[in-house]
Formats: structure tokens, C-alpha cells, sequence
């Protein structure tokens, strides 16, 4: 089996220094960087968007992961694609066609993920997962960080591995040494972790505590 991949969301860096923010993640050996998109419409908390992507684009090597909280992410897809982002998430909830915004983000060059909120039953996501590269399961109520860890995640991993054997699983939220080991049993791939990582004295012990 793969080693577990880390995707340290900037959400929780120092916004002063973010082109340093990430370099110490890369350094500390991160496989990827996680960037929420918030639009205080779709979640009630407003984040950044494609300016701020594509100015950071050039401070690291990393892929971005992009996660779109967003009410109409078929819109955005195409320029987010352009301005950095490797793999692009969104949300079965928003108000874009699911099928449409998938294809929207593959011709854009792009890996297409999708999630859902916790309250939405996870068999939600059965239909799609033959067209996705990932999928995006929330352990935290979507809009904010440094929430904490939902106990059901694990079992809504379970659900979604056993429908989808060989499926990427991403989890966000909430994640720190402890819930990453219960997010890796029931078959997660990717970790997306904020606070703990951008936190921590030592970023890449922090990493390989998650692995």
C-alpha cells in the first residue's frame, strides 16, 4: 500500500508570510496543498479565491488541491484550473450540475473530486464515482477550521471504500495524529490537516505522525 498523503490547508497558515508558510511545509516533506474556497453564500465564512492562487502558484512545487465551498463551482472551474489547481473539489450540495461540473473540470485539465456536508447520507456519492479521481469526505462541518473531528467520518469512509476499492479517499477536517489513525484503518489516502500542521514547533514530525 501507498504511503499516506498529506495535504497541509493554508486556511490555518500565517497569512503574512504565506510564500514561507508553504516552502515549510514542502520542506517538511507534504505532498500536496490544500486551499479552501469559501464564497459566504454556499458556507458562511468568506476565504480567497483564484488571484491568491495564482500568485502563490509560483512560491511551490507542490500540487494545490482545491476545495470549492462554493455556491456555483461550474463557473469557476475553468479558471481555477488555470491558475494552478491540480485537483478541484466540489460539493454535491451546490447549485452546478454534478455530471456537467466533473467534465467541466477535466477538460480544464484538472482531477475532479466531489464531496459532501456530514449531514448528507454518503451513498449520495455512489452514482458519481466511477466518473471522479478522488473523492472528499468531511469530518467537520464545511465553512471553517479548527473544528472538531465528527466520530461518524470513519464509518462514511468504510461505506465509500467498500463501494469504491481503489477510489483515492480524501479526508478533511479535524485531523491530528489520533483521528488520522482512525481515517487510515478504514481506507483513507489523502489527510488534509490545518491547524495541527501550521501549529506545530516541528512541521515534519507533525507529518509523519499523520502517516
Amino acid at each position: 500500500m501507498s504511503k499516506t498523503r498529506i495535504s497541509p490547508s493554508i486556511l490555518a497558515a500565517d497569512f503574512s508570510c504565506l510564500g514561507r508558510e508553504l516552502a515549510r511545509m514542502e520542506h517538511a516533506g507534504a505532498d500536496m496543498i490544500h486551499f479552501d474556497v469559501m464564497d459566504g453564500v454556499f458556507v458562511p465564512n468568506i476565504s480567497f479565491g483564484i488571484p491568491v492562487l495564482a500568485s502563490i502558484r509560483k512560491a511551490t512545487s507542490l500540487p494545490f488541491d482545491i476545495h470549492l465551498m462554493i455556491a456555483d463551482p461550474l463557473r469557476y472551474a475553468d479558471a481555477f484550473a488555470k491558475a494552478g489547481a491540480d485537483m478541484i473539489t466540489f460539493h454535491l450540495e451546490s447549485d452546478s450540475d454534478p455530471r456537467e461540473t466533473i467534465r467541466a473540470i477535466h477538460a480544464a485539465g484538472s482531477k475532479a473530486g466531489l464531496t459532501i456536508r456530514p449531514s448528507t447520507p454518503v451513498e449520495a456519492l455512489f452514482p458519481f464515482l466511477p466518473e471522479l479521481d478522488f473523492a472528499l469526505i468531511m469530518s467537520v462541518e464545511p465553512g471553517f477550521g479548527g473544528q472538531s473531528f465528527l466520530a461518524d467520518a470513519p464509518d462514511r469512509i468504510r461505506a465509500l471504500r467498500s463501494m469504491s476499492p481503489d477510489l483515492p479517499i480524501n479526508v478533511d477536517g479535524g485531523i491530528n495524529r489520533e483521528t488520522a489513525a482512525l481515517c487510515r484503518e478504514a481506507g483513507a489516502d489523502i489527510l488534509v490537516s490545518g491547524n495541527y500542521l501550521f501549529g506545530a514547533k516541528d512541521a515534519a514530525a507533525a507529518i509523519d505522525s499523520l502517516r
